[in-house]
C-alpha cells in the first residue's frame, strides 16, 4: 500500500575526533497511509538521502493508529516532548489544517483534514513533532472514555457526533435495504 513521506527537518551534525570533526545528516521523516496511521523516524548518514531513508525505515516501525471523527481528532489534548508543548483541537468540517510545517506534516500523513492546533515552547522541529506524535497517542475514542468512567456516549460525546454517528448508521441502514430491495427484484425478474 502506499505511503505518504514527509521530510520535516535535514540537521547537519558534527562528532568531533583527535584529528577534527566528522559531518554526518540527521533526518526526521513522517509515514502515514493518510488514513488514520502514523509513524515518525529518525536517522543519520554521511549523505542525505541514506539518512532519508533511514528516517523512513524507523518510522514504518513506530507507526501507529489515530482515533479520528470526520477528518479531525476526538478531543482537546495536550502533547509534551523535551521543552515543546503541542495542542491540538477539534475543528468543524471544512477548516481545514491550522498548523506549522512540523505539525502539518504529522496531521497530513495522518488524514486529518480539520484540526486547530497551537505549537508551545521550543520550536526545534524535532521536539515539536515528537510533541505532537505524544498528543496524538493520548486521543481516546468516546467509547474508550464512557468504559473507562461509567458514563452512557450521550453524556460523553458531543451533540454534533451523535448526531452524525446517526446519520452514519441510518446510510448505512438505507444502502442494505436498497441492496436487498435490489436482490430481490434480481431474483424476481430471474424466475
Amino acid at each position: 500500500e502506499e505511503l505518504l513521506d514527509r521530510v520535516v527537518t535535514i540537521n547537519r551534525v558534527s562528532k568531533t575526533h583527535k584529528g577534527g570533526r566528522t559531518f554526518s545528516f540527521a533526518a526526521l521523516v513522517v509515514v502515514g497511509d493518510g488514513k488514520g496511521t502514523v509513524g515518525v523516524g529518525y536517522g543519520k548518514s554521511r549523505e542525505v538521502p541514506a539518512a532519508i531513508a533511514k528516517g523512513q525505515l524507523d518510522a514504518k516501525k513506530h507507526m501507529f493508529t489515530v482515533p479520528r471523527i470526520r477528518g479531525t481528532v476526538t478531543h482537546p489534548v495536550l502533547g509534551h516532548d523535551a521543552a515543546g508543548t503541542v495542542l491540538l483541537r477539534p475543528a468543524a468540517p471544512g477548516t481545514g489544517v491550522i498548523a506549522g510545517g512540523a505539525v502539518r506534516a504529522v496531521m497530513e500523513c495522518a488524514g486529518i483534514t480539520d484540526i486547530l492546533t497551537k505549537s508551545m515552547g521550543s520550536a526545534t522541529a524535532v521536539n515539536v513533532v515528537r510533541a505532537t506524535v505524544d498528543a496524538l497517542k493520548k486521543l481516546e475514542e468516546p467509547e474508550e472514555i464512557c468504559a473507562r468512567r461509567g458514563l452512557s456516549l450521550e453524556e460523553v460525546a458531543p451533540d454534533a457526533l451523535l448526531r452524525e454517528r446517526a446519520a452514519g448508521i441510518a446510510e448505512a441502514r438505507k444502502a442494505r435495504e436498497e441492496a436487498q430491495a435490489a436482490k430481490a427484484a434480481q431474483a424476481k425478474d430471474g424466475e
